[in-house]
């Protein structure tokens, strides 16, 4: 575990140094690359995190999808339980800010979209290896949702964000493919 902690300590210290303009350039080479996708293309409901840097930039991929006609799901933590739901999301003025400054759907704004609707759900994380397992931010509500979830998947991430491994636990589950401003690393 103290090996994870080091990891996203570095991480973040790495991600920091990234200027805004080299942040927006990437964010739009990662954003281009995942609209040739197949599985970004085929899918009519994607479930996306609401980003806030380091993570790549997703209003632009949230947007681009509503021009596309798909449904937008993002998700909402419940503390209680840690667990993970996907809610509809027709308008950036549906969000809230929630804890450490993540923008979540507002409940009474919003529906649920069952796991299964899902087509395809954007993964977020902090570190990444080639192998398609990833460091999350430290709450494991992705980790217990991908448990449960059969659908297709890929994270987005900076080149510095990819490493050639990672320490792996017996739960922890791999995406199917990570996009990069430079590369598509397909994992299946």
């Amino acid at each position: 575990m103290s090996d994870k902690i080091s990891i996203r300590a570095g991480m973040k210290q790495a991600l920091s140094k990234l200027s805004k303009p080299i942040y927006e350039d990437y964010s739009y080479k990662i954003a281009c690359r995942l609209y040739q996708e197949k599985v970004w293309n085929e899918a009519q409901v994607i479930g996306i995190t609401v980003s806030k840097p380091p993570e790549p930039d997703t209003y632009q991929i949230i947007r681009k999808a509503w021009e596309a006609g798909k449904q937008v799901a993002v998700p909402k933590c419940h503390s209680r339980d840690k667990q993970l739901t996907f809610r509809t999301l027709t308008e950036f003025s549906q969000l809230e800010s929630v804890f450490f400054g993540l923008y979540e759907p507002r409940e009474e704004m919003t529906n649920e979209v069952i796991a299964d609707r899902l087509d395809l759900v954007i993964v977020p994380g902090l570190a990444f290896s080639t192998d398609g397992f990833r460091i999350g931010f430290g709450g494991g509500y992705y980790d217990r949702f991908l448990s449960r979830y059969s659908g297709n998947t890929l994270s987005l991430a900076f080149n510095e964000q990819i490493m050639d491994e990672l320490p792996a636990e017996d739960h922890d589950i791999p995406v199917q493919c990570i996009i990069t401003p430079d590369r598509i690393l397909k994992i299946r």
